[in-house]
């Protein structure tokens, strides 16, 4: 491998008269190019495809997805929509948000291009992978389907503390009816059995 110097380096530069290999791993490292097209060609750092796409960054612009400053120019690490040339990203994060989001919703952070925005990341050798996005995780979607369960009043009476609950009387926890996002038991903000209703200070 041209960019480890191990052996095992079983993917070769497609350009003719260049004797270039590497592992799949060792790629981005070598700045290399392997393009996950029928064909599945790859390419050195001296031989692979380069944006045609004439732009130039503003003065400290910024990646959309990470948020950090881009080179001034588009090189292998930094790259541009070809359709709005004005969405900068790294190569690391647009691979990211790729592999995310997969081919049916693979467009441009910014214009929501598609069609040139997705060849031009394949021929840039940008794994897109044909599937539908990911989905959350399945401990993300408990998190977000756990209902709050904690009296959140600026001082809590409650014996048993902010997590202690009970089906009724004083230590009950009612959440806000605008928000849901804070609670308190009856008994900490002085509401009456008869209340069925509570909103946070927030709303």
């Amino acid at each position: 491998c041209f960019v480890c110097g191990e052996s095992g380096a079983a993917t070769i530069c497609q350009a003719p008269h260049c004797d270039r290999s590497f592992h799949l791993p060792c790629a981005m490292e070598g700045a290399c190019v392997t393009q996950f097209l029928p064909q599945y060609s790859s390419f050195c750092w001296e031989h692979g495809p380069t944006q045609t796409v004439e732009a130039v960054p503003e003065e400290n612009t910024t990646c959309l997805i990470c948020l950090d400053p881009v080179e001034d120019r588009t090189t292998y690490t930094t790259m541009v929509c070809p359709s709005c040339k004005h969405a900068w990203f790294h190569r690391s994060c647009i691979q990211r948000q790729a592999l995310c989001n997969g081919i049916f919703v693979c467009v441009c952070p910014l214009c929501r291009a598609q069609e040139p925005f997705l060849m031009e990341l394949l021929i840039m050798g940008i794994r897109v992978p044909l599937r539908l996005p990911l989905q959350l995780s399945t401990q993300a979607d408990e998190e977000l389907m756990e209902r709050h369960s904690r009296c959140d009043a600026r001082e809590c009476l409650c014996p048993g503390g902010r997590e202690q609950a009970e089906a009724e009387g004083p230590w009950e926890i009612l959440l806000c009816c605008s928000c849901a996002a804070e609670g308190t038991h009856r008994r900490c903000c002085s509401l009456d059995s008869s209340r069925t209703s509570w909103e946070c200070d927030s709303c």
